[in-house]
């Protein structure tokens, strides 16, 4: 959810501004009006004050432009709390604190007996064991405070949280009540009487149960008040121990406080002594005995720093855009304003700083240390009794202990959590640095879940199956420490397990923070097993990553038996090329496509050995969306392009070889996108079924015999070839063509002499088939397009202007080529551009958005060059565009080569088509995503190519028989047709010519836009589409006076003395079937849409 729009909904009622000034009602304030300020000319024109100067100063100083600044401002506006939601949360904490003051005394009762509450309201706490000493009863509260966020100054919208302290009475609690969870279930048990009592009020709304940051053993109370506002904030209620009724030194990281006798309900031969460390549940019952102190400690630390609240607020955001802020070891606000006060404290920030300098040093600081390994103490003067950091490392993953000196705030961390943090910071730190990118939107308002940040993702659904991994992993004392959480458990070994088989191959290991649950009061505690799947992020090395060998170490090495111990009965000895002889696995993968899936072979093997976790229980998703560009050989078409690549290369060696030329060759260059690997389906070579076709009589090509499907599509691969200039070149436009011309018969005559090549001159080109491949050769001389701008006036001056003839040959033959090198280069760096290229036009296409097919390989492109290549003209290409914007397509794009004309989106798209296209992908991205993690639905991910058909006034359906590409369709029908081709290799050499570059379904498009394309606008996916959907143009049914030039396609009516002609819509209809007889199967038209 980007942040503005929910704050946006959230102030509604915020700011009572009004026109003019109302009555108030009788108990209701007067509201306030605001009137624009108004200034005379001297106040208009005083000379800047030393702090606006000092403001002015500071913006140039520290930000890459004055936007930034503002940008920052409003920000920290949107998320601060208003002066009447601060009112009103007061009032509400002014109620609730007077209902609890007057909570009734109940009699005392064992711990077990759960008979003094009411059958409605239930304990926030499961109960296992169930027995445990201990006495309890009700009594109100020794005190209750404000503690966190609300009275520090940092808490922020959109979740307004307030938290409330409860102090549990000091005669409720015993001090021995640390031990075998006797605290957290009569702090349970005080919440559910507080609920209880709380009931019989109408001062207060819903109540609900839920965890402090999805720790089970920190139950607390959630309010909201009663009337509208109940949405807008919630309080939450802690129950704490009076201050320093437990001593700190019970809660050391060594010591045990859950018996493993209780625990199991077996005798064991453990003393006390000998007991396993519970560090986990000591951190959970010592963080309950110190929020007090805490505030006390932000509080005096906040005062020294003037921006310390807005910093806070600026990284809290941060958090919450990377869905780090909530759940089970998560880095929170209190974790924010902790390192800020930690940064202070030790002098590496300033008070004096602004709020974007402490977020920067913030992350910078986040970026460069690592607390799993160097752990930081907030603690200045520590008790003797205080752990070390050691002793802290050795308990915990993360550390960074608070001012106490005893408890460590990230015990529940993971290292993994932190290595995404750290990731996070790192890549938000290379943004704010570079002037190029929109940093502000890019890490303060753009939410980046995991399912965008990672390469792969997998889910652990059946999660009481870990129940059984613990048993495998015999973490029966991690278990108690957990208090019989077996996810938590079994999470930190599970991610150590993965970070090892997967090693190399990934540079990031990221999991889903479990959610705090919230549930009823009248409900009990949901199981372990109740919260949502596990979910696991991958952010692969590609260089690494598709590897089908893991090679381990020499068969005597001593780390071949760990090696063994890894990927059990996977690992064989293997001997390779260099004569070793060593430990190996090799996983199973002949396609990229295949390969691709490697990392998913390694984590179910992995799970299913170690952690008794089956496959069935693993839902991965990786790969998923490839099955939109596979083709009937399931296969994602990296292996043919691939192919066709290397045909090229042979083809351009033999052209440079030729000889007997009248001029030499200068240049080959490709320019078809399969040369560039943005190819959707890359052309695959054809053997030609000779039965299908009959043979032309002059040159024997190959022609469809009459009745027989459309043969299958034949691509032809564009390449350019350049003779050398040279004074022989005539300046004519006409003689120009006719030498190329010449030369396309010579090249083809050449090919065939020397290579045996079927080919066919044309004037504007040579068809060589070649290797069940179709290349294209065009000559191309590189003035000619300088020719075609240069002509004579009638007083006989020479005239040079620019024309789209002259504009469309240097786009074929310069920059086109010179494009597809450019990112043939860039496929070489970035394996996966090819196939998001091509991923991205399959989407465009199945959503009918034609016209931008033709340029969107471009918006990788730019991506990929932009910062590398542009970084140095950024100014100059930024100044360009402002100064020139009115003038400009309304899609920009610079290259290095075009910097300031936009030449790939100088036709299209239009502010209509560009509006629809950002819609739908918006919509398609929300769908996509929720496809991909949510496992309770039926995954199918094509969804998000089927287009709406609703919209549209009309839809012509074709044959299926005449669409030579219906096997590329998003949903391509079952019955299949014969094509013309056959199973097997193709020839290298030889063989008739088969149709080249036929398509009916693009052809009668072509006649369609040309016939009817100032009355309607014509939509299909070019890839294997079977619907033409057609929108009419709504200005083209305006009534224009009769003329006859203009009575095409248009009926007369006459009113009065006025003839005026309207398009014949059914005449049209009619036109549409004739013209495309045997094509078209039927049109549909729906009149319910037409509004003229």
């Amino acid at each position: 959810m980007i942040l503005s729009d929910s704050f946006h909904e959230e102030e509604e009622n915020e700011a009572p501004v009004k026109a003019k000034r109302t009555k108030p009602d009788a108990g209701e304030e007067e509201e306030v009006v605001y009137h624009p300020v108004k200034l005379s000319r001297n106040d208009l024109y005083r000379p800047p004050t030393a702090e606006e100067l000092n403001q002015l100063k500071e913006a140039e100083s520290l930000f890459h432009c004055s936007l930034l600044k503002m940008q920052m401002g409003e920000l920290l506006k949107e998320v601060a709390l208003s002066e009447r939601r601060k009112q009103q949360i007061d009032s509400f904490i002014q109620t609730v604190t007077k209902l609890l003051q007057t909570v009734p005394d109940s009699p005392e009762v064992e711990v077990s007996d759960l008979s003094w509450l009411s059958g409605t309201v239930k304990v926030p706490f499961l109960l296992l064991p169930k027995i445990t000493k201990g006495k309890f009863h009700m009594a109100p509260p020794a005190s209750i405070d404000l503690i966190g966020s609300y009275p520090l100054g940092t808490c922020t919208k959109p979740h307004v949280m307030v938290d409330l302290a409860v102090t549990i009475p000091a005669d409720v609690l015993h001090p021995k009540d640390v031990v075998n969870q006797r605290y957290p279930r009569k702090r349970a048990l005080y919440l559910a009487g507080l609920a209880q009592y709380l009931t019989s009020s109408s001062d207060i709304g819903t109540m609900r149960y839920s965890c402090l940051h999805g720790n089970r053993l920190r139950p607390v109370l959630l309010l909201t008040p009663p009337d509208k506002n109940s949405s807008s904030f919630t309080v939450r209620v802690h129950a704490c121990p009076p201050p320093g009724f437990f001593k700190p030194s019970r809660f050391h990281p060594q010591r045990n406080n859950i018996r493993t006798e209780w625990y199991t309900g077996l005798q064991t031969s453990y003393s006390e002594s000998s007991e396993p460390p519970t560090p986990h549940y000591n951190s959970s019952v010592l963080g309950d005995l110190l929020p007090r102190t805490h505030l006390q400690f932000l509080s005096a630390i906040s005062s020294q720093c003037s921006a310390f609240a807005d910093g806070v607020a600026l990284l809290k955001v941060w958090l919450r855009q990377r869905e780090l802020n909530q759940g089970t070891g998560c880095f929170n606000g209190f974790l924010a304003s902790m390192l800020m006060a930690y940064l202070l404290t030790t002098h590496r920030i300033s008070n004096t700083m602004t709020a974007y300098q402490l977020l920067r040093n913030s992350l910078n600081f986040l970026a460069s240390t690592d607390l799993t390994v160097n752990g930081i103490s907030l603690a200045r003067d520590a008790d003797s009794t205080a752990p070390t950091l050691a002793e802290f490392h050795s308990a915990f993953q993360v550390v960074f202990v608070d001012p106490s000196g005893h408890l460590n705030m990230c015990a529940d961390m993971t290292a993994c959590t932190y290595m995404q943090l750290q990731h996070e910071a790192s890549v938000s730190m290379q943004f704010w640095d570079n002037p190029t990118v929109d940093g502000f939107h890019s890490l303060l308002m753009t939410p980046k879940p995991m399912i965008r940040t990672s390469d792969h993702v997998f889910q652990l659904c059946e999660l009481v199956k870990l129940q059984s991994s613990c048993k495998k992993l015999n973490l029966l004392s991690e278990l108690m420490d957990h208090s019989g959480n077996y996810v938590h458990t079994a999470l930190p070994f599970i991610l150590s397990l993965l970070q090892r088989g997967l090693d190399q191959r990934i540079q990031l290991l990221t999991h889903s923070l479990s959610p705090d649950p919230e549930w009823s009061v009248e409900s009990e505690a949901p199981k372990y097993k109740a919260q949502p799947p596990l979910s696991f992020g991958l952010l692969f090395r590609p260089e690494l990553a598709a590897s089908v060998l893991e090679r381990g170490p020499p068969a005597d090495s001593p780390k071949a038996a760990e090696f063994r111990q890894l990927w059990g009965l996977r690992s064989e000895l293997r001997r390779f090329q260099d004569g070793a002889i060593t430990e190996a696995v090799l996983w199973d993968g002949e396609s990229m496509c295949q390969k691709r899936l490697v990392p998913k072979q390694i984590i179910t093997h992995l799970l299913q050995l170690h952690a008794d976790i089956p496959e069935s229980c693993v839902r991965y998703v990786g790969a998923m969306v490839d099955d939109v560009i596979k083709s009937e050989t399931k296969d994602t078409g990296e292996e043919k392009s691939l192919a066709v690549v290397q045909s090229y290369d042979d083809l351009s060696r033999k052209l440079w070889r030729l000889e007997g030329l009248p001029l030499s060759i200068t240049a080959v260059q490709g320019a078809h996108p399969a040369l560039r690997y943005t190819q959707v389906f890359p052309p695959k070579p054809l053997k030609m079924d000779y039965s299908f076709f009959d043979k032309e009589k002059t040159c024997r090509s190959l022609v469809p015999k009459e009745g027989k499907p459309c043969p299958a599509y034949i691509t032809p691969i564009t390449v350019i070839c350049h003779m050398e200039g040279s004074g022989k070149w005539p300046h004519d436009r006409l003689a120009i063509r006719h030498i190329r011309a010449a030369f396309h018969i010579q090249l083809g005559e050449l090919l065939r002499k020397h290579h045996k090549y079927t080919c066919r001159p044309c004037p504007t080109h040579l068809d060589v088939w070649k290797d069940g491949l179709a290349f294209r050769i065009q000559v191309a001389y590189h003035r000619e397009p300088q020719v075609l701008r240069e002509s004579v006036n009638p007083e006989g001056l020479l005239v040079v202007r620019d024309n789209e003839e002259a504009q469309a040959l240097e786009m074929a033959t310069i920059h086109k080529p010179l494009l597809t090198s450019t990112l043939h280069g860039l496929q070489q760096q970035h394996p996966c551009f090819g196939a998001v290229c091509r991923l991205a036009k399959r989407w465009l296409g199945a959503q009918l958005f034609t016209p931008l097919l033709r340029f969107n390989h471009v918006f990788p492109f730019v991506e990929g060059v932009f910062p590398t290549d542009f970084s140095a003209d950024y100014t100059e290409i930024k100044n360009g565009f402002m100064a020139s914007r009115e003038s400009l397509p309304v899609m920009f794009i610079a290259t290095p080569k075009d910097k300031k004309l936009s030449m790939w989106t100088r036709r299209a798209p239009n502010v209509q088509m560009l509006q629809r296209v950002m819609m739908v992908a918006a919509e398609s991205l929300k769908v996509l995503e929720q496809q991909l993690m949510d496992g309770n639905q039926i995954q199918d991910v094509k969804v998000v190519m089927r287009p709406p058909l609703e919209v549209y006034d009309a839809v012509i359906h074709l044959n299926p028989k005449q669409v030579p590409l219906l096997s590329q369709a998003v949903d391509p029908p079952s019955v299949t047709f014969s094509r013309g081709v056959m199973t097997g290799s193709a020839a290298q050499s030889g063989g008739s010519l088969p149709v080249i570059d036929y398509n009916p379904v693009s052809l009668y498009l072509a006649e369609l836009r040309e016939a009817f394309g100032d009355l309607a606008l014509f939509f299909c996916d070019p890839y294997g589409g079977t619907v033409i959907a057609v929108l009419w143009k709504p200005k083209a049914f305006s009534p224009v006076p009769f003329k006859t030039s203009q009575v095409s396609a248009r009926s007369v009516k006459v009113t009065g003395d006025e003839a005026n002609t309207v398009p014949n819509v059914e005449a049209i209809l009619e036109d549409f079937q004739i013209m495309g007889k045997g094509l078209v199967k039927s049109v549909e038209a729906r009149t319910e849409k037409w509004s003229f």
